[in-house]
């Protein structure tokens, strides 16, 4: 069985034969090479793997719960029967347009790509959600981890004292909280449902550091004692996530946002999801490789119009912030800022002044490391209802994602002889949007 870290996929094509084996010495000598080769490639990975890690590269991902609106947000129709009562304005990249309702993040435009032409084609909250997170179909013979998991696995540091991957919702979201699928729970988030700050971190005061110490001690000793002549990759990720807690723990103050000055706080406001962006600025900065921050809920089937007015204004606040305060403190050029959602708005509007469910021609946006900014990407036709221009898949997203981090999206890992790529079989990275 093909293990992560084997140098052999577990193909039968690997399988020597008696014919093969009394071969010519010319078809040994090549068999020789071939196998130098395939160490070789298995050392240069772990290497490139080693340097990503070095790098430090992060990712905080805006999840607009709901699903928001192109046309409120990066792909304005002005003037169209589709486009509803809000202007396109000018943005600090010529020739790229955004809605009024982002006066803020179009002076942030020079730093960040727009996707305007994401046709994904599933339109429910759940397979939606699924999918963006995903970058692929379900299977029914496999879990697949979300990108939050992959990025915590690719960028992550095994020696690391804080979080690999936090996920902080509002329980009006839905409470998804993301996957890590095959990789198992060593990648799995640290998840805030209500509060930025983790509960049940703090040492109980009943109990002494000496006598905590003691007791991972003990448990340490019982497990390994428990694995010995066991093999399981679950009882791997169970010991992995246990000898981090200490480590966790000693990261709580990381949540606490009363550490920064007064001046930082004011300047985010006192808003939950700028709080959050605080938040995970912080996270970042002290190494945690993936943030994902949800603002909810942007399912307009009615009042359309209104609520993006509301949602609008709170993230283009939160998020140019954001920008601002990671660029001002060098963090810019190794983060990735991400907003995304499991879907967009219909051209149509409805008899409650409200956009539904649509997954045909949306968009997203790509702000910081590996990105090159003032790019609008592919287009959509005159009213918004098709792409016409550059279509692109949720698969093709993620391995945009990843290549921006320097990850490798053909990158494969093996679950038992299965090889799976981090991006979807066939999909590669938009290159227009990519420095």
């Amino acid at each position: 069985m093909k293990r992560p870290g084997s140098i052999f996929c577990g193909s039968s094509d690997h399988g020597l034969s008696r014919r093969a084996f009394l071969g010519t010495g010319a078809a040994a000598t090549a068999g020789t090479f071939a196998a130098d080769m395939t160490q070789l490639d298995a050392f240069k990975n772990e290497v490139v793997a080693g340097e990503l890690k070095k790098q430090g590269k992060k990712v905080i991902l805006l999840w607009l719960a709901g699903g928001a609106s192109q046309f409120e947000t990066w792909d304005p129709k002005p003037g169209r029967p589709t486009g509803g009562p809000f202007r396109a304005i000018q943005t600090a990249s010529t020739g790229v347009q955004i809605s009024e309702l982002l006066p803020k993040m179009s002076q942030h435009m020079d730093k960040t790509a727009i996707i305007r032409s994401l046709n994904t084609r599933v339109g429910d909250h759940g397979g939606g959600a699924a999918l963006m997170e995903t970058g692929r179909k379900k299977d029914p013979g496999i879990l697949y981890p979300d990108l939050g998991a992959v990025v915590a696995r690719e960028l992550g540091r095994a020696d690391s004292q804080v979080p690999d991957y936090v996920s902080m919702y509002t329980s009006t979201e839905g409470r998804r909280k993301g996957t890590s699928g095959f990789l198992g729970s060593r990648y799995a988030p640290m998840f805030l449902a209500e509060k930025p700050i983790p509960e049940n971190m703090r040492r109980l005061d009943t109990i002494s550091d000496v006598d905590h110490q003691d007791r991972a001690e003990l448990r340490s000793l019982l497990s390994k004692q428990f694995v010995q002549g066991r093999k399981s990759d679950t009882l791997g990720s169970h010991t992995s996530a246990y000898q981090r807690v200490r480590g966790l723990m000693a990261s709580e103050q990381l949540f606490n946002i009363e550490n920064e000055p007064d001046a930082v706080r004011a300047r985010y406001g006192p808003r939950q999801f700028a709080q959050q962006c605080l938040v995970a600025r912080r996270l970042v900065e002290a190494g945690v490789p993936f943030v994902k921050v949800a603002r909810a809920w942007w399912d307009s089937h009615g009042q359309n119009f209104e609520t993006h007015r509301e949602l609008c204004a709170d993230l283009d606040h939160a998020m140019s912030t954001l920008i601002d305060d990671l660029d001002e403190r060098g963090l810019l050029k190794d983060t990735l800022i991400i907003t995304l959602a499991e879907f967009g708005r219909t051209p149509t509007i409805n008899a409650s002044l409200g956009r539904d469910h649509f997954a045909n021609a949306w968009s997203c946006s790509l702000t910081g490391t590996g990105i090159r900014g003032g790019v609008a990407y592919g287009k959509t036709d005159p009213d918004g209802h098709n792409v016409a221009e550059g279509e692109v898949g949720a698969g093709q997203l993620f391995a945009t994602i990843l290549e921006a981090l320097g990850v490798d999206p053909e990158k494969e890992i093996f679950v038992g002889s299965r090889p799976i790529p981090l991006a979807d079989f066939g999909c590669h990275a938009v290159k227009d949007v990519l420095i």
